[in-house]
């Protein structure tokens, strides 16, 4: 006598089965932590030393020394609706308060402090300064300018940061009194400007998106930071589990739209050096190198012009490598050691042409697609060579008060 048999489970289609997995690997999970921490460490460090060094000509920069004058800033300002706080007011004082904030905010963000918050001061401090004297720069600032757009999506302080420090101690859970008076200062700060300047601030109508002004986005985020608080105090179980991964996707978002800059930026200048008749004929950089303002080195520079051989190679290997670059992304290895030529071709040009920034923006942009066990190697190397060179810190012991050692005393 047979046994009857029960039908098979029907088989859900490989595709269903693989968007499943990938909407689950984008809400659950960051990606790229380690990567999006060495763009905050990078372009942080990077605005800053730019910052330091110019410090003592920032007032023919941007300031009220600048050869772009401020009424012609503010003309032109009116006509691309760029985004800069520095035309609110025309006071040196104004400006010294702008340029100190954009120092401090790059310095914290470089140290991973509050990376929420200090990554907005962060984007305003840059939009600022480079939206008040636009043709000032070397090709890096439109690198920097875009990064920290991008940088205010990510969660870049989860790894190597004071953020990741205070969460690994379980601090991070409390009451926060800091990151709530933080907030409270950002709030005030936004309506003071709002309500002093809501006539003559052209920040109302144009912003980041269209149809979104720059005080509605700078609102959302502030008002988005406030509810992340209030749920993960007050609702720690679905509508935390929500924001966490409206926020999963919003990093893995922007993550995706910068390693698409990365490739943009080369694909184009790739493409665009091939249609060139100098690089064409392989003598585009025998240009440049006779050229005083790119000389830092002169000596250095005449001697590869005298050789034809090496600027040919040169020239050709730049196209090469530009071009080439979105297609190794396929191929792990060569993706790997292409990036390495890439860098240093960045370190060839900020020593030869004498571009340090360009130079260090560009590496950090390439550095999203370095491999997540190589950077976490690096990590450790640095761990531990900091704490052979730091004397190690004695653990601190608590001292009773007067009165509490014969209490703390064990009897027998």
């Amino acid at each position: 006598m047979s046994t009857p048999t029960t039908p098979a489970p029907a088989r859900r289609p490989r595709a269903a089965t693989a968007l499943a997995r990938g909407l689950a690997l984008v809400t659950g999970t960051s990606l790229g932590r380690y990567q999006t921490a060495v763009l905050r460490i990078g372009f942080s460090f990077t605005w800053l030393c730019f910052l330091l060094r110019e410090w003592p000509n920032r007032h023919e920069l941007y300031g009220p020394d600048a050869p772009w004058g401020w009424t012609m800033a503010q003309r032109l300002i009116a006509d691309n609706h760029a985004f800069t706080v520095l035309m609110w007011s025309g006071s040196t004082v104004w400006f010294e308060v702008v340029y100190a904030l954009a120092v401090v905010s790059a310095a914290l963000l470089l140290l991973g402090w509050r990376t929420r918050t200090l990554s907005v001061l962060f984007m305003i401090g840059v939009l600022s300064l480079q939206n008040r004297s636009v043709f000032l720069g070397d090709g890096g600032d439109n690198v920097l300018h875009l990064m920290a757009l991008y940088l205010v999506l990510t969660r870049c302080g989860q790894v190597w940061s004071l953020d990741a420090r205070r969460a690994a101690r379980g601090t991070a859970q409390g009451r926060d009194a800091t990151g709530v008076a933080l907030w409270t200062v950002c709030g005030l700060a936004l309506a003071t400007a709002q309500l002093l300047g809501a006539a003559q601030l052209s920040w109302t109508g144009h912003g980041p998106l269209p149809g979104i002004g720059w005080a509605l986005a700078l609102w959302g985020l502030w008002g988005v930071q406030g509810l992340w608080w209030c749920v993960r105090r007050y609702a720690p179980g679905e509508p935390r589990a929500v924001l966490d991964a409206l926020a999963h996707l919003a990093h893995n978002g922007a993550l995706l739209v910068i390693m698409a800059e990365v490739c943009l930026i080369y694909s184009t200048a790739g493409w665009y050096k091939i249609q060139g008749s100098r690089w064409q004929d392989g003598t585009a950089l025998y240009y440049p190198l006779h050229l005083d303002y790119f000389s830092p080195w002169p000596g250095l520079s005449g001697l590869l012009a005298t050789s034809s051989v090496v600027v040919l190679l040169l020239s050709y290997g730049t196209v090469a490598v530009q071009v080439a670059f979105p297609f190794t992304l396929l191929n792990r290895r060569v993706k790997n050691v292409l990036l390495g030529v890439m860098m240093a071709e960045h370190l060839g040009i900020a020593v030869l042409l004498g571009l340090p920034f360009f130079s260090l923006a560009m590496i950090v942009a390439d550095a999203v697609f370095l491999p997540t066990s190589f950077l976490r190697r690096t990590g450790g190397l640095a761990r531990r060579t900091a704490r052979r060179l730091l004397p190690a810190r004695a653990p601190r012991v608590p001292v009773p008060r007067e009165g509490e050692a014969a209490a703390r005393t064990p009897v027998g």
